[in-house]
């Protein structure tokens, strides 16, 4: 028997869009193909796997769209001419999309495990290494920030990196306990202050 896919005029990226607020929601383990399926317009099973795949594939698909659409802080800030200024709009960034109204709060690719179980390696080995990815591209902007004279040669990029990360996650953790904008503001404020050669 041929696989039944999705009904005519099936709209995938309003579909996948549809999947990403479930998946961002409930986590990826916490996700069942029912609550897909409901989400994305009733559909059938076999048309969801017709459509994407398995849930791991689909999952990945959302984790991209996520990066597309709602994480562009990252394109934005690390467009600021200063190192510091791209670190700064970086967290300022993730600070307001981790609490814009009318979609779930803090970081996809942080919470999208929470609640797994430990043989669901799978998934967390891939956020693990999208996280990496994160981090590895903030420590790439710190080496421009040396190379540019901006700071100093010897400072320690890969603990700078470590941790502007740290507390790029520790925002994502405070605005999905309910920390309202104001007080990620004020943290990204905080930590700005311990910029190498702030006073």
């Amino acid at each position: 028997m041929a696989k039944r896919g999705p009904r005519p005029g099936f709209d995938r990226n309003e579909a996948l869009r549809k999947a990403l607020l479930t998946f961002w929601e409930n986590g990826y383990e916490g996700t069942t193909i029912a609550q897909l399926r409901e989400a994305m317009g009733d559909l059938c099973a076999p048309s969801v796997y017709a459509a994407f795949g398995s849930k791991d594939t689909l999952f990945r698909e959302v984790v991209e769209l996520y990066n597309l659409e709602r994480a562009p802080y990252w394109q934005q800030a690390f467009a600021e001419p200063s190192t510091r200024g791209a670190i700064e709009a970086l967290l300022r960034g993730a600070a307001i999309s981790y609490t814009t109204p009318d979609q779930p709060r803090g970081c996809l690719i942080d919470l999208g495990t929470k609640g797994s179980s430990p043989g669901n390696t799978a998934i967390q080995d891939y956020l693990r290494a999208c996280r990496q990815e994160h981090k590895e591209r903030i420590k790439k902007r710190l080496q421009q920030g040396i190379a540019a004279g901006e700071l100093d040669p010897g400072c320690d990029v890969e603990v700078l990196a470590n941790f502007y990360y740290a507390v790029l996650r520790g925002l994502s953790s405070e605005a999905n306990d309910g920390a309202s904008r104001e007080a990620l503001l004020a943290i990204v404020d905080t930590t700005m202050k311990a910029w190498p050669g702030s006073r």
